[in-house]
C-alpha cells in the first residue's frame, strides 16, 4: 500500500469515527454585546462532529474563543452573550438529541453539566469550594453523580484522585493550600468522577510538568477509548500531537482548518497558512514565530482576518473564505514532501 493510500484509510477511519457523533455543532455563533452598542464576534460559524471514542484538539492563540465556545455549550456565558447555531448533544440510551444552545438553566444543570457533559475548567481554583476540602467536593461529587452509598464513597473519591495523579496525601486540604497544578489535578478528578459521554478539557494541563502533562492527556485518552468523547483545548501542540485523533485550528473566532492528527502532525502538514505557521513556532521545528498580532474581535477585517499576517495574501483574500473540505482559505499549503 502507497503512504498515499495509507492516508486516505486513516482519514476515512476518523470519517467514519465521527459518523456516530456525541455531539454535532452547526454555525455556532457567539456574539458579546458591549456598551456603545459594540459587539465582539467571540466566535463565528463554528461547526465539527465529534464521534464517540474520538479525541478532537481545538488549538490557537489566545483570545481566539476556544474557551468562549466550550462555555457556550455548557450555558455558561455572562448575560451580555448571544448565541446562535445548534449543538446537537446525543440522547443517552437512544433518546432524542439536546440542542445544548437552546436548552434552558433547569435541563443543562439537572441533567447535563456533569452528568453527560464533563468540564475540565481553565480556572480551576474558581470552580473549587474554597470552605471545603477536595476529598469532601470529591465524595459530594461521587454521591451526586453515581448514588454510591456512604462506606464506597472514600475510595470512589481517592480511585478518582488517582486517575487525575492527585496525591492521596493533600485530599484533606483546602483549595487555598493547594498549587496551581495541584487544583488542576483535583478539577482534573472531579470531572472524571461521572464517566461523562463528553468531556470538555479546557486547557487541562495548566501549571504541570511534563510527565504530569503525558499522565494527564493519557488518561483523557482512556476516557475517550471507553467509547466517550473528549474535546481538548489547549495551547500545547506536544500533548494534542499525543492523543488527539484530528484537530481543529481556530483564528480570531473562526475555525479555519480540521485535520486528521496523523496528516496535522505528520510529514504532510497542515494547509491553512495560519496552522502551518503555529507548527513552526514550535521550539522542535523552525522555532520562526507568526508575525504580527491576531485582529482585535471586536474589529475584524471583512476578508481573511488572517491575511495582513500571512506571506500568501493577495487580493483575493479581501473576502472572507468559505469553509468547505474542512479548510477556510484562498491559498492553501500544498503538501510537504
Amino acid at each position: 500500500m502507497t503512504a498515499e493510500n495509507v492516508l486516505r484509510a486513516l482519514d476515512a477511519a476518523s470519517a467514519g469515527r465521527a459518523e456516530d457523533a456525541v455531539l454535532s455543532v452547526r454555525d455556532l455563533s457567539v456574539r458579546f454585546r458591549l456598551r456603545g452598542g459594540r459587539t465582539v464576534e467571540a466566535v463565528s460559524d463554528a461547526g465539527f462532529d465529534l464521534g464517540a471514542g474520538e479525541c478532537l484538539a481545538l488549538v490557537g492563540e489566545s483570545g481566539c474563543g476556544k474557551s468562549v465556545l466550550a462555555s457556550a455549550l455548557l450555558g455558561l456565558l455572562p448575560g451580555n452573550a448571544g448565541t446562535s447555531g445548534t449543538a446537537l448533544l446525543a440522547g443517552p440510551d437512544g433518546a432524542a438529541a439536546t440542542d445544548l444552545l437552546a436548552a434552558g438553566e433547569k435541563t443543562l444543570a439537572r441533567t447535563v453539566r456533569g452528568r453527560r457533559v464533563g468540564l475540565v475548567p481553565q480556572s480551576p481554583a474558581a470552580h473549587l469550594t474554597p470552605v471545603r476540602t477536595v476529598r469532601s467536593q470529591l465524595e459530594e461529587t461521587v454521591r451526586a453523580l453515581t448514588g454510591t452509598t456512604r462506606r464506597a464513597r472514600r475510595k470512589a473519591a481517592e480511585d478518582a484522585a488517582e486517575r487525575a495523579a492527585f496525591p492521596a496525601g493533600h485530599l484533606d486540604r483546602y483549595p487555598h493550600e493547594l498549587s496551581g497544578g495541584l487544583a488542576q489535578r483535583a478539577a482534573t478528578a472531579l470531572a472524571l468522577i461521572g464517566d461523562a459521554r463528553l468531556l470538555l478539557a479546557d486547557e487541562p494541563t495548566t501549571g504541570l510538568d511534563r510527565d504530569l502533562v503525558d499522565r494527564t492527556v493519557d488518561e483523557l485518552r482512556r476516557h475517550a477509548d471507553d467509547g466517550r468523547a473528549l474535546l481538548l483545548i489547549t495551547h500545547d501542540l506536544a500533548a494534542a500531537a499525543r492523543i488527539a485523533d484530528r484537530v481543529a485550528v481556530m483564528y480570531a473566532g473562526r475555525i479555519v482548518e480540521i485535520a486528521p492528527a496523523h496528516r496535522f502532525f505528520g510529514p504532510a502538514g497542515p494547509r491553512h497558512p495560519y496552522a502551518r505557521g503555529l507548527l513552526d513556532a514550535l521550539p522542535d521545528r523552525a522555532f520562526t514565530p507568526i508575525p504580527g498580532m491576531p485582529p482585535e474581535l471586536s474589529a475584524l477585517p471583512e476578508g481573511c482576518a488572517f491575511a495582513p499576517r500571512c506571506p500568501l495574501a493577495t487580493e483575493l483574500c479581501s473576502v472572507r473564505p468559505e469553509f468547505a473540505a474542512n479548510l477556510a482559505c484562498h491559498h492553501p499549503e500544498h503538501p510537504r514532501a
